[in-house]
C-alpha cells in the first residue's frame, strides 16, 4: 500500500467518518460497560479499552471502516481469571495476547481465513445476528412500560428518517430524538447512566502489578492464547464482512499485526483486550462510514463524551441503543439463506446450520467456526473421494492386467483404491496407471505399498507408470515397497 492510499483511507470520506464515529461511539458506551461487567472488572476498564483499540487499529490494522473495541467474545474468556487473580492478571494477559498476535501475522497466519468456506462465514453472521438480537433482551424484560413504544418509535425512525433525508445517519437522529424527549418528558426509564459509573479522567500508563516469574506466565499463557485465537478469529470474519460490505480489499497479516499492537497497548493504560466487533461494524458501514477515520472517530468521540460529557450521555435512553442494536441485527442476518436452503447443496446447509447452532449454543465464535471448518473438511473430502475411480483392461495374451486409476488418493479414496484391485488373478504382470490421478498424503502411499506388495506377494511383476513429479516426491519419500524387508512386513500384517 502506498503513501497515497494510506492518505485516501484517511481523508477520502471525512464527513462520512466523523458522522458514523460519532453514532458508533454512543453505541459503544453501553456495550463497553455492559463487557465490563461480563468480566467482572469496573466499567472504566472496557471504555478505556474500547478508546485504545479503537484509535490504534485504525492506525495500524489492515481493513478501513472497520470497528474494534472491547467485546464480548473476549470478555467472557477472562471471567475465571479476574475471579482467580484479579485485574492486574487480566492486564498482563492482554499485553500477552497481544504480543502473540503481532507474532501471527508476521507469522502470515491471517491466510488460514481461505479454508473458512461461504457456508461458514454464512453461518457466523447469522448467528452473530442471533446473539446480538438476544444481547437486547434483558433490556425489554421487567422494564417500564414506556420502554416498548420508545423502542418501536426509535425502529420508526431509524427506517423511515432515510426517505427524508441520507445527510444524517438516522441511528443518531434516532439517538438525539429520544434523549430529549424522554428528558423534556421526566419520563423514568432505564439510561446509559443506569449501566455504570462513567470514568472521569483520561486513562495513564501503567505497568501490570504481577510477579515476572514462571509461575504468573503459566497463569496467563492459555488465557492470552484464547483471547488471541477468538480475537482474531473475530476480526478476520468480521473483515471479510465489510471487505464484501464496501467492494474493497484489505490486508489479513496487517490487520492481525494492528490488533495485537492495540491489545498490547490497551493492557498498558488499564484496559481489557478485545476485537473487531461486527455490530459497530455494521453500524458503522450502514452510517456511511468507510475510512480509517471512522474508527478513530469513534475512540476519540467515546473517550469525550464519557469523559466531558458523561452527564449528558448518562442520559440516553437504553431504548434507543437497543433499537439501534436491534437494526444492526436484521441487517447483519442474511435472509437469503433461509431461502438457499432449499437450493444449495446438502452439505453446506448443514454446515450453515450448525456453525448458527453451536455459537449460539456456546456463545463462542471460535469453537462454531471450528466446528463449521471441520464439517466443510469433511464434507468435501467424501465429495472428492466419490470422484476417484479405478478401472482396469487385461492385454489379449491374458499375461498384463493394468489398472487405470483416475482422481485423488488420499484417506478418504484409499479404500476404494485397494477394493479396485483383484490380487487373486495370476496375471504374470500389473501395471499401475496413476498418469490421471494424484498421490497426496501417507494413507495414500500406504494403500499403494500394499497393493504392489500384495501383487509380488502373488507371484505378479508390478510397475507404476504416470506418476506426476508432486506424487513422484511423496512416493519417493514415503513408499516402503522397494525397501529390504517390506514383505515381510506385509506377512506380519
Amino acid at each position: 500500500m502506498t503513501i497515497n492510499d494510506y492518505r485516501a483511507q484517511w481523508l477520502g470520506n471525512i464527513r462520512g467518518d466523523l458522522l458514523s464515529g460519532l453514532v458508533v461511539a454512543l453505541a459503544l458506551i453501553p456495550e463497553a460497560i455492559a463487557f465490563s461487567i461480563i468480566a467482572g472488572v469496573d466499567p472504566k476498564v472496557g471504555l478505556y479499552a474500547s478508546f485504545s483499540i479503537a484509535v490504534i487499529t485504525a492506525i495500524a490494522g489492515g481493513r478501513p471502516g472497520m470497528i474494534s473495541a472491547a467485546t464480548a467474545a473476549t470478555a467472557v474468556l477472562m471471567v475465571t481469571l479476574v475471579r482467580d487473580y484479579g485485574l492486574e492478571y487480566l492486564l498482563a494477559t492482554t499485553v500477552l495476547a497481544g504480543l502473540l498476535q503481532i507474532a501471527a501475522g508476521f507469522a502470515r497466519l491471517g491466510q488460514l481465513m481461505r479454508f473458512v468456506s461461504r457456508s461458514v462465514m454464512t453461518g457466523f453472521v447469522n448467528a452473530l445476528a442471533i446473539l446480538i438480537f438476544m444481547a437486547q433482551i434483558p433490556e425489554l424484560v421487567g422494564v417500564p412500560w414506556l420502554t416498548y413504544p420508545l423502542v418501536a418509535v426509535a425502529l420508526g425512525i431509524i427506517y423511515l428518517f432515510p426517505y427524508l433525508t441520507r445527510t444524517v445517519p438516522s441511528p443518531l437522529v434516532t439517538i438525539v430524538v429520544l434523549t430529549a424527549v424522554v428528558s423534556l418528558m421526566g419520563w423514568e426509564v432505564r439510561t446509559v447512566g443506569d449501566m455504570g459509573a462513567l470514568p472521569d479522567s483520561l486513562p495513564v500508563f501503567l505497568i501490570p502489578d504481577i510477579p515476572l516469574n514462571l509461575e504468573t506466565l503459566t497463569i496467563i499463557l492459555p488465557y492470552s492464547v484464547a483471547v488471541a485465537v477468538v480475537g482474531l478469529l473475530e476480526s478476520l470474519m468480521t473483515e471479510n464482512i465489510v471487505d464484501d460490505l464496501t467492494d474493497t480489499p484489505s490486508d489479513r497479516n496487517q490487520e492481525c499485526i494492528g490488533q495485537g499492537i492495540a491489545n498490547t497497548a490497551t493492557g498498558f493504560i488499564g484496559g481489557m483486550a478485545g476485537c473487531a466487533m461486527i455490530g459497530q461494524s455494521m453500524i458503522n458501514v450502514k452510517s456511511g462510514g468507510r475510512g480509517r477515520l471512522s474508527c478513530f472517530a469513534a475512540g476519540v468521540f467515546l473517550l469525550f463524551l464519557v469523559v466531558v460529557l458523561g452527564d449528558l450521555v448518562a442520559q440516553i435512553p437504553m431504548a434507543a441503543l437497543v433499537a439501534v442494536m436491534i437494526m444492526v441485527s436484521i441487517g447483519t442476518f442474511s435472509w437469503s439463506s433461509i431461502k438457499d436452503l432449499r437450493t444449495h447443496p446438502r452439505s453446506s446447509s448443514v454446515v450453515m446450520l450448525a456453525t448458527v447452532v453451536v455459537v449460539v449454543y456456546t456463545h463462542n465464535l471460535a469453537i462454531g467456526v471450528l466446528v463449521g471448518v471441520l464439517l466443510s473438511g469433511l464434507f468435501f473430502a467424501a465429495k472428492i473421494a466419490q470422484l476417484f475411480r479405478v478401472t482396469s483392461t487385461l492385454s489379449d495374451d491374458g499375461r498384463v492386467r493394468t489398472y487405470h486409476v483416475e482422481g485423488q488418493l488420499f484417506f478418504a479414496s484409499a479404500e476404494d483404491f485397494m477394493a479396485a484391485f483383484d490380487f487373486k488373478e495370476a496375471a504374470d504382470r500389473v501395471v499401475i496407471d496413476v498418469s490421471r490421478a494424484h498421490i497426496w498424503d501417507i494413507s495414500s502411499v500406504a494403500a499403494l505399498d500394499m497393493a504392489v506388495l500384495k501383487f509380488r506377494r502373488d507371484g505378479s511383476e508390478v510397475e507404476i507408470v504416470g506418476m506426476n513429479e508432486a506424487s513422484e516426491t511423496i512416493v519417493d519419500r514415503l513408499a516402503e515397497h522397494d525397501k529390504p524387508g517390506a514383505m515381510d512386513k506385509l506377512m506380519a500384517h
